[in-house]
């Protein structure tokens, strides 16, 4: 007789491979045969009896939730001509749930038997559990375009407004969606390509003025060069993945890992959980866990995934929408570690001393299943004493260890002494038309700070792991500030009344007494923009230079492998290091390390400035409606044709332009940073308070113009003569023309 497997071994394996949990698929997996099949069901019976599983039909399903980002099958309408989607991943506890589809006005039509991506919510309703929001039809993935709608007789067209795109887009009049002439539309490809004439296009949103804020972001994207439409074999191989079960993978799932993110978070690619630890020889000591998802798992090297991948070489984020890195078949779903689900990852554990020392790690390819879904706010809200009915039951046992270890990693931090800088970020919102209501700076709390403080700890195990196993890997490298730029902050430092001392071996902890002893006064500012100034941009390298920043040897990025191309192949270092699979580091990957680098290094800066200038935009367009009003600042910058501004309310920076600063010409001088009246002697430099009037603010080009009235509280001087020019340059400037004219009657006498 066959063994029948236990309990928990049959439930193992349902939860690992929820599209196989047919009756004749369980007994084939444990090679159950003839007779022995009616033991195997008696277990099964037992099971649903006890409430672990589901039956449905012949399938048997595991006790879990739906994931947010599932995959459905459109059911027949019903009476009410409701559409009903089947959950065609469902291994949730209980009966299958009730989802019912809730179509927008710009979402095609639907039919029965369609499959679906869809963003599913959680609601009590009498006849249904979630409602889904379609994302895309599975293995449709339409043509976009952004371009501006020009009427005509039947309909009109689309005039793209990406120059690389020269092909307009007839619009039939029942496909224009109200859309006005003049108008910034999205749309895209309705029906075949036409063999003659124009291609025909539907328009699914209308975006308004070309100007307005909800345009901002779109025409950046395009402006530089960003890939915002996933190819249809990218897609198709997005929508083959099925989910990894736990063959040959170590089982996390018992582990209360948990996911703290920004409250908005549709994606989560990192886990962590930590806990005392009980090696004797490790007293007062802590092992932390960090779960990072198993990207490579499902994009593989040279496929058309990682081929989209590499050439985006990361998401890139705007106040308004996303451009991710992976379909959202990879980044919503099966890469995003979703409360309750089972998800693939590679996991690192990693041991500290009481001071937060790294005294040993270790990595594994694992199944994990994250505990909750936490936001930083409420992390934060339970640890300061008032947990939420989310949070309560974890305080103990998983939140306040992890606040244990994050204590001992300051420590460590402190010893270490990264640099320093608090410059606040910005936080544009905005409302359903998308006009910015207002613009905040964030909030900085311990929990923002502690997943950094393990995601950095995790990113130096894993460069630390693969240096030891002598394997290939692209580092995250941050190299000194040049001596021509220390210089200038020691020029702007000296100037403020603050020392840098010169003919040191530079380290960032000369650097942080700078700032520290800046801290809270008037130059805090002044210093800390400089301090920046002063640094080089990190990149990309195969060759490790080390990170000067966090001042750290060794560092490479693991922990973000849904959003950063580096970070992936970080991961398929890691599994070919360990033996883990076939999916690891190739030797292509290997030869083109060099190029990957530089690309991926191009790409984020590309995607630093697409989100640069959509932000001044939105914040142009914020401020356009203050035009005339007086706001304070402090100089940022100084040019030759003027003076930057960032304004203290929303951190904007504005241009004061050289030709409205008094009536007198200004000197710039480009090693101290100023600009000098040439009569008065009137002087201003970066770190100066300034009141200035907005005269002028352009959201299509997000251009702020100021007009300087004071300079640290003082008026600006008057110029000596009302023509702008002191006796002494009028003198001089009549010499010249006299002895012009005594030149030219001395040619005409030869």
């Amino acid at each position: 007789m066959t063994r029948i497997p236990s309990k928990a071994e049959i439930l193992d394996w349902i939860s690992t491979n929820p599209t196989q949990t047919h009756k004749r698929e369980i007994a084939k997996a444990f090679g159950i045969k003839g007779a022995d099949r009616i033991e195997l069901k008696r277990v099964l019976k037992e099971l649903e009896a006890e409430g672990h599983l589901a039956r449905r039909k012949r399938s048997y399903v595991d006790p879990e939730r739906l994931p947010p980002v599932s995959v459905l099958q459109i059911k027949a309408p019903d009476a009410d001509g409701d559409l009903f989607a089947r959950p065609l991943e469902w291994h949730g506890e209980g009966v299958e749930p009730i989802v019912l589809v809730v179509p927008r006005a710009s979402d095609p039509a639907l039919g029965e038997g369609d499959r679906i991506l869809a963003r599913l919510t959680v609601v009590t309703a009498e006849d249904h559990n979630y409602e889904a929001r379609l994302i895309r039809r599975i293995g449709i993935n339409p043509k976009r375009v952004l371009g501006i709608f020009r009427k005509g007789a039947e309909g009109g067209r689309i005039v793209p407004i990406d120059k690389a795109q020269s092909t307009q887009w007839a619009v039939p009049e029942d496909n224009r969606f109200g859309a006005r002439d003049g108008e910034l539309v999205e749309a895209e490809q309705a029906g075949p390509k036409q063999r003659m004439g124009l291609p025909r296009a539907r328009i699914l949103t209308r975006l308004g003025d070309p100007g307005a804020p909800r345009a901002v972001s779109l025409i950046a994207i395009h402006q530089h060069g960003i890939p915002d439409q996933f190819p249809d074999e990218v897609i198709a191989e997005a929508d083959a993945c099925k989910p990894q079960g736990l063959n040959g993978r170590e089982d996390l799932r018992d582990m209360p890992l948990i996911t703290i993110d920004p409250a908005d978070a549709r994606d989560h690619d990192d886990a962590c959980f930590a806990q005392a630890d009980d090696d004797p020889e490790n007293p007062d000591g802590h092992v932390v866990w960090v779960a990072i998802a198993d990207v490579a798992a499902y994009v593989r090297s040279a496929g058309a995934l990682d081929r989209e991948a590499r050439k985006r070489g990361n998401s890139s984020y705007f106040p308004d929408r996303v451009v991710p890195m992976l379909p959202d078949r990879l980044s919503g779903d099966l890469c995003s570690l979703h409360e309750g689900v089972p998800r693939a990852c590679i996991a690192v554990r990693m041991q500290l001393d009481k001071d937060g020392n790294k005294i040993s790690h270790r990595f594994v390819r694992g199944l994990m299943r994250s505990a909750a879904s936490l936001h930083y706010g409420e992390v934060q809200e339970a640890i300061d004493g008032t947990p939420s009915d989310r949070t309560a039951p974890l305080l103990e046992t998983v939140l306040k260890p992890i606040y244990a270890a994050y204590a001992a990693l300051v420590r460590a931090r402190n010893n270490r002494q990264p640099l320093d800088l608090d410059l606040p970020e910005r936080r544009i919102e905005l409302g359903e038309d998308g006009t910015v209501t207002s613009v905040n700076f964030r909030e900085r709390l311990d929990a923002h700070r502690l997943i950094e403080e393990f995601m950095i700890l995790a990113n130096v195990a894993a460069a630390e792991t693969l240096i030891a196993k002598r394997s290939p890997l692209l580092f995250r490298v941050h190299e000194e500030p040049s001596p021509e730029k220390m210089d200038s902050l020691r020029e702007v430092a000296q100037s403020a009344g603050y020392n840098l001392a010169k003919g040191q071996v530079l380290q960032t902890r000369h650097l942080n007494a700078l700032l520290r002893a800046a801290e809270g006064s008037e130059n805090d500012e002044l210093i800390n923009l400089s301090t920046l100034r002063a640094m080089t941009q990190a990149y990309y390298s195969p060759q490790n230079y080390g990170h000067f920043g966090l001042a750290l040897q060794h560092y490479a990025h693991f922990t973000s492998p849904i959003r950063r191309y580096a970070d992936l192949i970080v991961h398929r270092a890691l599994i070919t290091a360990h033996g883990w699979g076939k999916d690891g580091l190739t030797a292509e990957d290997i030869d083109s390390l060099e190029r990957t680098a530089e690309h991926i290094s191009d790409t984020e800066r590309r995607s630093m400035m697409a989100e640069r200038d959509t932000t001044d935009r939105y914040l142009a367009a914020y401020l356009s409606e203050r035009v005339g009003t007086e706001l304070t600042g402090r100089i940022s910058g100084i040019a030759r044709f003027g003076a930057f501004v960032k304004l203290d309310e929303t951190g904007a920076d504005g241009l004061i332009p050289v030709r409205t600063i008094g009536r007198e010409y200004f000197h710039f001088d480009r090693d101290a940073g100023t600009l000098m009246g040439a009569d008065t002697g009137f002087t201003l430099g970066i770190g100066q308070r300034v009141t200035v009037r907005l005269t002028q603010a352009t959201p299509v080009t997000g251009g702020l113009e100021l007009e300087l009235l004071t300079v640290e509280d003082k008026a600006m001087p008057k110029s000596p003569s009302p023509a702008g020019r002191s006796p002494r340059r009028k003198a001089a400037r009549g010499k010249r023309k006299a002895d012009k004219i005594k030149r030219k009657v001395t040619r005409k006498r030869k």
